[in-house]
């Protein structure tokens, strides 16, 4: 992402005096970016990343990747602090200019020495996100430029954009034959699980990404660099030798199953969100070393965790935004724990069915409080806003009926307004301009669930919720 987090990048001494770090780069394919042929993104920055945990290699945009191995298999041992089995190191330079990088595994069942084997995920924070995309393809074409050139991509999704080209960075960002000769240098193809991430682009000047709560490289500062003690994903301090910590046990298959494998040969790392960080480039994941864990049984700690899926970084009075919580123990999913959910800025609430509303502006922090052990909780952040200078309109004589309803519905005392209903994801499903009193609506097309009605008049608006049988 930005220059200046090279810049700051720590210069380390010996962490761990009896470490394993990364013995051979196996595959090296990154994605178009800023730093692609040059220092950072070439062939010998891969290989700076072995034998120690201070070079750096970008992987570019999305999907760009890299494949290794250390000497020795990495042992998914129980043993190990909070059961992690490795760090990797990036250079984030704060919790809010993360670059988020997705990791997987592959244990050398068929005794080749190669990486042809089945790669599992290691499942992250955001795996389960409702915005996290699974099988994402992206397809990056060559502008054929010597030089600095915007890089234009498609993806499977019928979207398609660009890899802009900025002012500091003045080389081609397609990777170069001379460097990449395995590249296609027309087109090529780069696929993986797509997370949204959370980046505010409210202030242009100060654009941030957030780091994720655990599971993603390039994600967690760095910590005491004399520390034996790896970082306790679980928890949102930096402790130990910080870092991004991984334990084997979150792997999981095609199908989002959790496997046990009892050891590891070869990790791969990708670039697991395709943004433009506007003047700052694409968001592009940076790789500096990793190191083995070694046993110690003797280090423990929380291994309980809570996490909330985002809001944006903006909402709107009187638009309902459905919550996602999450409940993880040692990294992996659990489906039979409640949360508690509550809120701080008044006129905000959150039902039954985990829906926010929210009825005034101000700064807003929603928090999920695991039932069984309120030590345990994660909160997440927004600003709220009127929408389009909207007032709320506040006429509770206006009725909605029948409610529930099946085949239609009416609205009484409104003539003359904007009316949406959209479902529980914010989808809009019907829109009415100029509705007039007591006039039908037709549901009928509407699928059983939740609903909310938003009702624009004069400048004012209400939202409310209705239910469709």
């Amino acid at each position: 992402m930005k220059p200046v987090k090279l810049i700051l990048f720590f210069l380390l001494i010996s962490l761990f005096a009896k470490a394993q770090y990364i013995s051979e780069i196996i595959e090296y394919t990154p994605a178009p970016g800023q730093f692609i042929n040059t220092t950072y993104g070439n062939p010998d920055a891969a290989q700076s990343i072995t034998g120690g945990i201070n070079g750096t290699v970008s992987l570019g945009a999305f999907g760009g990747y890299i494949v290794f191995k250390f000497e020795n298999p990495v042992l998914n041992d129980p043993d190990n602090p909070y059961g992690i089995d490795f760090t990797v190191f990036g250079n984030p330079a704060s919790s809010s200019s993360a670059e988020p990088g997705t990791v997987s595994v592959m244990k050398d069942e068929n005794n080749n020495g190669l990486p042809d084997d089945t790669w599992f995920e290691l499942a992250g924070s955001d795996y389960f996100f409702s915005s996290t995309i699974h099988n994402y393809e992206i397809t990056y074409s060559n502008p054929q430029e010597s030089s600095a050139a915007d890089v234009p991509w498609t993806d499977n999704l019928g979207n398609s954009g660009f890899v802009f080209a900025n002012d500091f960075h003045t080389q081609a960002y397609y990777p170069l034959s001379s460097n990449f000769p395995d590249i296609n240098q027309t087109q090529y193809t780069l696929t993986g699980s797509k997370i949204k991430g959370n980046i505010d682009k409210t202030d242009p000047s100060l654009i941030k990404s957030y780091r994720r709560a655990f599971g993603y490289a390039d994600n967690q500062l760095r910590g005491d660099i004399n520390s034996t003690i790896p970082d306790n994903p679980y928890t949102q301090e930096i402790e130990g030798t910080g870092g991004d910590a991984f334990d084997i046990s979150w792997a999981v298959d095609e199908n989002g199953n959790y496997v046990d494998l009892d050891k590891v040969d070869f990790i791969k790392i990708h670039c697991s969100v395709n943004a433009d960080m506007a003047w700052l480039g694409e968001l592009s994941t940076e790789i500096s070393g990793a190191v083995d864990i070694a046993p110690d049984a003797s280090i423990n700690g929380t291994e309980d965790m809570v996490v909330i899926e985002d809001l944006p970084p903006i909402i709107y009075v009187g638009t309902a935004y459905q919550l996602h919580g999450f409940v993880f123990n040692k990294g992996r999913l659990q489906n039979n724990s409640d949360l508690i959910w509550s809120s701080d800025l008044s006129g905000s609430t959150v039902d039954a069915n985990n829906i926010l509303t929210v009825s005034q502006a101000g700064n807003l922090t929603v928090t999920a409080t695991l039932s069984d052990n309120p030590n345990i909780s994660y909160s997440i952040s927004a600003k709220v806003s009127y929408p389009e200078k909207l007032t709320v309109l506040n006429d509770e004589n206006i009725k909605i009926y029948p409610n529930p309803a099946d085949k239609y519905l009416k609205i009484s005392r409104i003539k003359n307004a904007n009316i949406e209903i959209s479902d529980i994801s914010g989808c809009t499903k019907i829109k009415i301009p100029n509705y007039f009193k007591n006039t039908p609506i037709d549901v009928s097309d509407l699928k059983p669930g939740i609903y909310f009605i938003k009702i624009k008049n004069e400048g004012k608006f209400s939202v409310r919720k209705i239910i469709i049988n």
